[in-house]
């Protein structure tokens, strides 16, 4: 059953802005998550180049990929508007919060999308545009829908999360091996935790809402303790991966697993005592271990 639609003059835009503010811009295109996109992808990009430092196809990609990924972000709140303005953490936004209309963000996302794709496709490959746009289309057509269906939305969620070191890999070399999916893995494991925290710190909004997420049927938070550190483990396996597959310096064998070893302790502290101190440890956690581990990656390339 659809949630009732918020109230009048807010969520249908009657009381919109005639203008959009720069902060309200930033957060109809998720400006935080969409740096941590470009952060990968140039990451990926980086270690696929094959020789020197490629300034200006950097530039490029991490370009082409800024626009597909706040396109993204924009339609995935003009999609769940509704749904946004039944949430305390986000029924500000732009969109639920009057300040914009929803046509106005479905236009801005599909604008912001399909210049992505076609910026990559013209100023890096037609590869690294495919893997934009399958982002785009997991994110809004797989993923988005999911969320009220089943609680697989988180696994699938992941996929389009994972993939930006990939079109940065695609760019540079205009092909995916092993290596890159080794990223892939990386990413793809790292935002398990990370999302299962987030569920389980908010369950009541999200339960709200209507989305169907782990900690909704989750009372006592053990599956999702349990997830968090099942995944944590893989993680710590696939930090491993880039060393093995010639990537980077066997010394990055070391580094990653301490690294990986500090989060799954964030991890079992969660799976042992599934308190909110222990949740938003593991969320802060996780966004203090990704750029150092990025970065360690960076380091320790051959």
């Amino acid at each position: 059953m659809d949630p009732a639609p918020p109230a009048e003059g807010a969520a249908l835009g009657r009381t919109a802005s005639p203008s959009l503010p720069v902060a309200d811009f930033a957060e109809l295109v998720k400006a935080r998550l969409t740096l941590l996109v470009l952060l990968t992808t140039a990451v990926g990009f980086y270690l696929g180049a094959p020789v020197g430092f490629q300034a200006l196809e950097l530039f490029h990609v991490v370009f082409g990929t800024a626009l597909a990924a706040a396109g993204a972000a924009a339609l995935n709140q003009w999609w769940e508007y509704q749904l946004d303005a039944l949430m305390h953490r986000t029924r500000t936004r732009p969109i639920p919060g009057g300040r914009m209309l929803p046509r106005d963000g479905f236009i801005v996302g599909v604008l912001f999308s399909a210049a992505g794709v076609a910026y990559l496709s013209v100023a890096c490959n037609l590869l690294s545009a495919l893997l934009a746009a399958a982002t785009i289309a997991i994110y809004l057509f797989c993923y988005t829908p999911l969320k009220r269906i089943s609680t697989a939305n988180t696994l699938v969620g992941a996929i389009p999360g994972a993939l930006p070191p990939m079109i940065g890999w695609a760019a540079a070399r205009n092909e995916v091996g092993w290596p890159a999916w080794s990223l892939f893995a990386i990413l793809f494991c790292w935002q398990m935790p990370h999302f299962f925290a987030i569920a389980w710190m908010y369950r009541e909004d999200y339960a709200r809402a209507g989305f169907r997420m782990l900690s909704g049927s989750d009372l006592d938070g053990a599956r999702s303790g349990r997830q968090s550190v099942i995944f944590a483990l893989l993680l710590l396996g696939a930090s491993g991966l880039p060393a093995l597959l010639g990537l980077t310096s066997p010394s990055w064998l070391l580094l990653g697993l301490l690294a990986g070893a500090g989060f799954l302790t964030l991890a079992i502290r969660f799976a042992l005592r599934r308190e909110l101190p222990e949740a938003r440890g593991l969320f802060l956690g996780s966004i203090i271990y990704l750029p150092l581990l990025l970065t360690l990656l960076v380091l320790a390339k051959k």
